[in-house]
């Protein structure tokens, strides 16, 4: 991107696929003044939810003047079948205060994608910009209402803010709500030590998030600097050689500490079952490892200690470093849904 006289101009050369970063611009494509906005929250919660409503919302509102920003509740339910799902009206004042906790004030909802009701609503409501916080499956919704919107020549403009607490957004470096997450993860790593180093020849089990990626598991664990053992889901182990690990770690130290993301082992614990949505119901890897290890540790006068902290790494308020975050990810979707 060339800089020249204000203007920001492609040269021939520029590689092909290349973009360009979202940002303020002189020239934008939308008329302030008659730009309804809608923000919607889809999935589970993730820490930071809050504050990409807030930054989003005193982004319109401050830099643009826009002055009709509204709250989608229940995610897509929450477009498909408004009359069922009272939306929210955004201001400054009522957003002041709500990066300060976790979850999601709009109340994040899974389902409910319906492209054709979805844009009758975007019709009657008159909303020409809509911002979807979500992850690889509500982004994928969110290409499809585009898709029809652009069949039905609704002029609207979509925008993804991409959400998961894993961190495994393809072409995203990094996700909101990850750091604040190993955080909580950490603190949680150090209760299942102090567990194993109380008992003699004691194991500590933590389960972490994680089905498909075992970044939280990894990060937390190099975080605590307490961890004997990380299982991820990208890497299939036997038992045989965590019955061993166990048996040595012991030997050496007296204690062990596990950490085991909820989608590692499946070859272990599958369940070859799908829940009503089509993704695959894992089983319960935690349970099965300290129902094995209690098994192999007691007759040697040993045991575990188990913790599955689950949901309560997600539904922490977002750290500083995940805030500030969101607030640079909020200005720039706004950036970009207005030019």
């Amino acid at each position: 991107i060339i800089l020249n006289d204000s203007k920001a101009t492609l040269r021939s050369h520029a590689l092909d696929g290349a973009c360009i970063r979202g940002n303020a611009c002189k020239h934008i494509y939308w008329d302030p003044a008659n730009v309804t906005a809608a923000l919607v929250t889809c999935g589970g919660l993730c820490p930071g939810l809050n504050s990409i409503i807030q930054g989003v919302t005193n982004c319109l509102w401050r830099d643009y003047g826009v002055r009709e920003i509204i709250g989608i509740t229940a995610g897509y339910n929450g477009l498909s079948a408004p009359s069922d799902h009272p939306c929210i009206e955004l201001t400054p004042e009522l957003v002041e205060e709500i990066h300060m906790k976790g979850g999601s004030i709009l109340k994040a909802g899974r389902s409910g994608f319906d492209a054709p009701k979805i844009c009758e609503t975007l019709r009657s409501r008159g909303i020409n910009l809509l911002f979807v916080i979500g992850g690889d499956g509500t982004q994928y919704a969110g290409h499809l209402l585009y898709e029809e919107a652009r069949k039905q020549r609704l002029q609207v403009s979509v925008v993804g803010v991409p959400k998961s607490i894993d961190n495994d957004v393809l072409f995203v470096d990094r996700t909101f709500g990850f750091d604040s997450a190993v955080e909580a993860a950490a603190i949680v790593i150090r209760n299942g030590w102090v567990e194993a180093v109380s008992c003699s020849k004691g194991v500590g089990i933590i389960k972490l998030m994680g089905r498909d990626a075992g970044f939280v598991a990894a990060h937390a664990a190099l975080a605590s600097n307490l961890v004997d053992l990380c299982l991820v889901p990208e890497v299939e182990v036997q038992l045989d050689d965590i019955l061993a690990h166990v048996d040595a770690t012991i030997a050496a130290k007296g204690h062990m500490v596990i950490v085991v993301a909820e989608g590692a082992g499946q070859e272990h614990v599958a369940t070859g079952e799908k829940d009503a949505s089509g993704h695959t119901v894992y089983g319960d890897i935690g349970i099965f490892l300290r129902d094995t290890l209690n098994k192999y540790l007691k007759p040697k006068g040993g045991r575990t200690f188990y913790i599955d902290p689950s949901y309560i790494i997600r539904s922490v308020p977002a750290n500083p470093i995940d805030h500030i975050y969101c607030s640079r990810l909020a200005n720039n979707a706004v950036h970009t849904a207005m030019r």
